[in-house]
C-alpha cells in the first residue's frame, strides 16, 4: 500500500564454511595446527625414508607408521577422559612441547647418526603418543572458541586443514629429504610445533 514503508524482511544469518575463521582465536589455533599437521607429514616421509636406507626389512618400514598409529589407538580413551576432565589448552601445550622435545631428541641422533631401527620407532612412537593427546583436546575446544552454530563449520575446516597437511605435506617432505636429508625433514616438523604453542600459551 502506498505511503507506508515496510521494514525489508530479513533471513537470520546462515554461518559459511568459512566464518570460523572471523574468530582471531580459532583462526591462529587452525592455522598453527595447519602448520603442525605438515610438520608431521614431513617427519613421516622422513622417517620411512631413513627406515629403508637403515633397514632392508620391509615390515620395519611398515611398522614407522603402525608406531605413530598405535598410540592413537591404545590412548584414545584414556586421552578423550582428559580431554573432558583437564583444562584442554594445558594438555595441547604440554603434548606439543613434549613432540617438540622428541622430535629434537630425533633430529639430533639422526645429525650424528645414531639412529637404529628400533629407536626411529621409538621416537615415532613417542611422537604418535603426544599426538593421541592433542586430537581429543583440540576437537573438545573447538565449542570454546566459536558460538555453536559455528562448530559445524569449524569441524569442516579442521578436516580441511588435516586434508592441506596430507596433500602438500608428502611432496615438501620429499624434497627435503632430497636435497638436505632425513635430519632436516625431522628438524622442520620440530620447528613446525613452536608457533602452535605460542599461539596456546598466549
Amino acid at each position: 500500500m502506498a505511503g507506508i514503508d515496510a521494514e525489508p524482511v530479513t533471513a537470520p544469518e546462515r554461518a559459511s564454511a568459512l566464518s570460523p575463521l572471523r574468530h582471531p582465536v580459532f583462526r591462529a589455533v587452525w592455522s598453527a595446527s595447519t602448520l603442525s599437521n605438515t610438520g608431521a607429514v614431513i617427519q613421516s616421509v622422513g622417517a620411512s625414508w631413513m627406515m629403508l636406507s637403515i633397514s632392508e626389512s620391509a615390515t620395519m618400514v611398515a611398522l614407522v607408521q603402525a608406531s605413530v598409529a598405535l598410540p592413537i589407538v591404545l590412548l584414545a580413551l584414556a586421552a578423550g577422559a582428559i580431554a573432558d576432565n583437564v583444562d584442554r589448552r594445558s594438555v595441547m601445550v604440554y603434548a606439543q612441547i613434549f613432540m617438540l622435545i622428541v622430535s629434537i631428541a630425533l633430529a639430533v641422533c639422526a645429525w650424528l647418526g645414531l639412529i637404529t631401527p628400533w629407536l626411529l620407532l621409538l621416537f615415532t612412537f613417542l611422537i604418535g603418543c603426544g599426538m593421541a593427546f592433542i586430537a581429543p583436546a583440540w576437537q573438545a575446544s573447538v565449542g570454546d572458541m566459536l558460538p555453536r552454530t559455528e562448530v559445524p563449520s569449524a569441524v569442516l575446516l579442521n578436516s580441511m586443514g588435516f586434508n592441506i597437511a596430507r596433500s602438500v605435506g608428502p611432496a615438501i617432505g620429499g624434497m627435503i629429504v632430497g636435497t638436505v636429508g632425513a635430519a632436516a625433514a625431522f628438524a622442520v616438523n620440530a620447528a613446525t610445533y613452536l608457533p602452535l604453542i605460542m599461539v596456546l600459551a598466549r
